[in-house]
């Protein structure tokens, strides 16, 4: 059943790792309720199938609908992004190539009918890989894929783009850089594990006793401990930056919190280094770097990227409360594609 009203509400699906949201917006693109639950496409790779992540979003749009005393038949359109489009998701669509823009992903919007979750078709947007034909041993670092970052992307574009060449960055458990050109195109993406490796670092080494067993919150950040770590890392390198934080903390500062903060600045530090040196990405010279996320990490990566140089301007962009930038995105793309 397809509903081919102008009038009616949205529904935007996001499907993450852990996590699976889904928003109603009504026309104007005002958010109006949101619903969550923690099952992401790591059940689907645990237990070998989609069944809990099929019946997650179908219990999401459900409540959703009965919360706010609505039927698909007040329901326009169902767009997907994220992660939900992978082999470990519901319904594989295949990345685009970069370099790909909001037309280019807006065209490549697919509708699937999915009868066993919802009676109305879902409209599911593809991520975007990187141009490299032919992976090799010789050419497989400039390779980098992204799924859901593409319409967080999209939706940073709408508010920063000025016709000059950007580099977008998403920080999270796997920090993303995305490069932008002049023309509003991906060109490409770059990724790192760095805040998995800083997990493993504050829980799971010497160093968790040393930082608390806690990560830095935005009350206990400091620039000067966050810069020191991010300055020895550079010169000697992630392990012995590590241990020397350590150091640190048995011979010259006991405060946890302050080697917390030397201990993000060092796990930070390889992410710019891969920025300069990648094939992934090219982000170099006057480039304009826009941080989204949540503090403390995009005022650390502000920090950094300033004290770094080498860059354009940096900006950050600071969500409302409750928005969903991916959500926003994934709005846009639709608009783009005349689903909506």
């Amino acid at each position: 059943m397809e509903n081919n009203t102008l009038a009616g509400y949205i529904i935007t699906i996001d499907g993450g790792t852990t996590n699976t949201r889904c928003i109603l917006w009504d026309q104007s693109r005002n958010k109006i309720a949101e619903e969550k639950r923690q099952v992401g496409v790591r059940n689907t790779a645990i237990d070998g199938n989609n069944e809990k992540l099929k019946m997650a979003v179908k219990e999401c749009l459900d409540a959703l609908l009965d919360k706010n005393d609505l039927t698909y038949e007040n329901i326009r359109r169902i767009i997907a992004s994220g992660m939900i489009t992978s082999d470990v998701g519901i319904v594989v669509i295949p990345h685009l190539s970069a370099p790909a823009g909001l037309d280019d992903l807006a065209r490549a919007t697919v509708a699937v009918d999915l009868p066993k979750i919802c009676p109305i078709p879902v409209h599911f947007i593809p991520g975007i890989k990187n141009a490299v034909d032919h992976i090799s041993v010789e050419n497989y670092e400039a390779m980098d894929i992204m799924r859901g970052e593409e319409v967080e992307s999209i939706a940073l574009m709408d508010r920063f783009f000025d016709g000059s060449p950007m580099l977008l960055v998403l920080p999270g458990s796997h920090n993303k850089f995305v490069a932008v050109d002049a023309s509003g195109k991906i060109t490409g993406c770059l990724t790192s594990i760095s805040g998995e490796l800083l997990a493993s670092i504050t829980n799971d080494t010497i160093l968790a006793k040393s930082v608390g067993r806690k990560f830095v919150e935005e009350a206990s950040y400091d620039k000067e401990w966050l810069l020191l770590g991010y300055e020895n890392a550079k010169k000697t390198g992630l392990g012995r930056a590590c241990f020397s934080g350590r150091i640190l903390s048995l011979f010259v500062e006991e405060d946890t919190e302050k080697i917390a903060n030397y201990i993000l600045g060092a796990s930070l530090q390889g992410d710019i280094t891969a920025i300069k040196n990648s094939d992934a990405v090219r982000a170099s010279g006057n480039v304009k770097v826009v941080v989204s996320g949540k503090n403390p990490l995009r005022q650390a990566l502000i920090d950094i990227f300033k004290y770094e140089g080498g860059f354009g301007t940096v900006e950050e962009f600071v969500p409302e409360e409750g928005s969903s930038i991916s959500s926003l995105g994934a709005y846009l793309i639709a608009e783009k594609s005349n689903i909506l």
